[in-house]
């Protein structure tokens, strides 16, 4: 235990201190139990000692990490214990110095729950540049650097740090780098590179900068694309989230009806289709609606599901097509399934988790669009009842769906050919399968409901899986409707 403590104080360094968010405060009561309060929930966080939570509030002013992980004292450990447990719920931010300074030169806001700094070892000889994904901004009336790849962003509190870093947009061999005015320090750079922010080339690798980042999934996504996906999701960001109505105190809501044009009306009503001639398909339109109760003492069965899952999503043919590129003539694969995609990609997978479903185990399941079977997947029990109890309270509904499918894409199908647009055309996609899901839902007497948010960390956390090579982009709870809802 010595040995692994010295080695991770090492790699954290002296500079770099832990202390509580802004939006945190702790409340100890008499017998020692520690709560910690934010935006109106409380978590319990144990019960110390009375000298251990006597020293709580210096959370608030910032304590070194480095004292704590390699201290043997008692109190010492309890308040790393508890350091620990605020840092796996994001409740923390990790302030940076340099030697011999009483200012801040950063500080680490986590953007993940469980983030914690890490400082990976860096050589005189290491050659860094700062990632193509890295961004720097202006928040507020402060300077941030962040990256969709990262567990955190940086709050620059000293403007030659980013003079510093910006130097880094060329790559920087750290011995000639630590000679510059402005250096930022090791541990700042070897945090950086922990969060992805910064990565380390090799002088004698021919590659481009864009190829030598990450693997091959990684050279297929743009900046700006990689950005969207992490930002308009849950689980790689700590931004507000949801129906907050944030600008309901600036300005007002917008009308339901736009305001109509000045120009001369053409009108339609007596052209169209009275209600009693429409066709089985508009009517089926007209039924559209979204379902949140579900009868749970009828579920949904194998057989509907069966069904279902044949009639919106299952591959009906695959071909093969040469692409001509000129002197390359790549050969690419091809299906077709009952909605239509972008330039017949078709890169959308579906997921279930199955809450209750007739005739089918309780459980995480990958469907297979070709074979039209379900393939079991392996998943810790806390994960699948967390993205359960995510869909409930999304759709602000009673009880978990019988049925989420989780829309995930394989974004490489799309940005293998397309520029700028990628993202955008996976976003349709998500909306022509969510459609098709909706109006089989309805033709079949199922209930269905489209849901706003999803967890990309956590269906990694479930698949192994990274984020930027296959990861939600939709969801869409499904079951037996309850009565009540017709």
């Amino acid at each position: 235990m010595r040995g692994n403590s010295i080695k991770q104080e090492q790699r954290l360094g002296p500079n770099i201190s832990a202390r509580l968010s802004a939006h945190v405060t702790l409340e100890v009561q008499a017998d020692g139990k520690v709560f910690a309060a934010f935006g109106g929930y409380y978590l319990d966080l144990g019960t110390f000692s009375p000298s251990a939570a006597g020293r709580l509030q210096d959370l608030r002013v910032g304590l070194p990490l480095k004292s704590l992980i390699s201290s043997r004292r008692d109190i010492d450990q309890q308040i790393y214990q508890l350091v620990r447990r605020l840092a796996r719920r994001g409740l923390l931010e990790y302030p940076v110095r340099r030697v011999r300074s009483k200012e801040e030169d950063v500080v680490i806001e986590p953007q993940a729950a469980d983030y914690w700094p890490e400082a990976p070892p860096l050589d005189d000889e290491d050659t860094m540049v700062l990632s193509r994904f890295a961004l720097l901004r202006r928040r507020g009336n402060a300077m941030v650097l962040e990256s969709p790849r990262a567990g955190a962003l940086l709050r620059i509190c000293n403007p030659q740090i980013a003079a510093a870093l910006a130097r880094l947009s060329a790559p920087q061999q750290l011995k000639r780098f630590r000679r510059r005015e402005g250096f930022p320090g090791i541990e700042l750079l070897a945090v950086l590179l922990d969060c992805q922010m910064l990565f380390k080339v090799e002088r004698s690798d021919k590659r481009s900068l864009r190829t030598a980042e990450g693997d091959a999934n990684l050279v297929l996504w743009d900046f700006h694309d990689l950005l969207f996906h992490t930002r308009s999701t849950e689980g790689r960001h700590a931004n507000p989230l949801g129906g907050l109505y944030p600008y309901a105190a600036t300005t007002p809501a917008l009308p339901a009806v736009r305001a109509l044009w000045s120009g001369k009306k053409v009108g339609l009503d007596k052209l169209s289709a009275a209600p009693e001639a429409m066709s089985p398909f508009v009517k089926l339109l007209n039924e559209r609606h979204s379902t949140r109760s579900f009868d749970d003492q009828r579920p949904i069965s194998l057989a509907d599901l069966a069904r279902f899952l044949q009639a919106t999503a299952r591959i009906r043919s695959k071909s093969q097509h040469q692409v001509d590129l000129g002197e390359a003539q790549p050969s690419v694969e091809y299906t077709t399934r009952p909605y239509p995609s972008a330039g017949g990609s078709y890169e959308l997978e579906l997921y279930l988790a199955v809450n209750k479903c007739e005739g089918l185990d309780r459980g995480f399941y990958h469907y297979d669009a070709d074979g039209h079977v379900l393939v079991a997947i392996d998943t810790r029990a806390p994960e699948f009842d967390a993205v359960l109890a995510s869909a409930q309270f999304a759709m602000d509904a009673a009880a978990p769906p019988q049925i989420l499918l989780i829309i995930t894409a394989r974004f490489g199908r799309v940005s293998w050919k397309y520029s700028s647009i990628a993202y955008a055309l996976v976003l349709k996609d998500v909306g022509v399968l969510l459609q098709t899901l909706y109006l089989t839902a309805v033709d079949m007497g199922l209930g269905g409901c489209a849901i706003g948010t999803v967890n990309i960390d956590l269906f990694a956390k479930m698949t192994g899986l990274e984020f930027h090579i296959e990861s939600p982009v939709g969801q869409f709870a499904m079951g037996r409707p309850a009565e009540t809802e017709y």
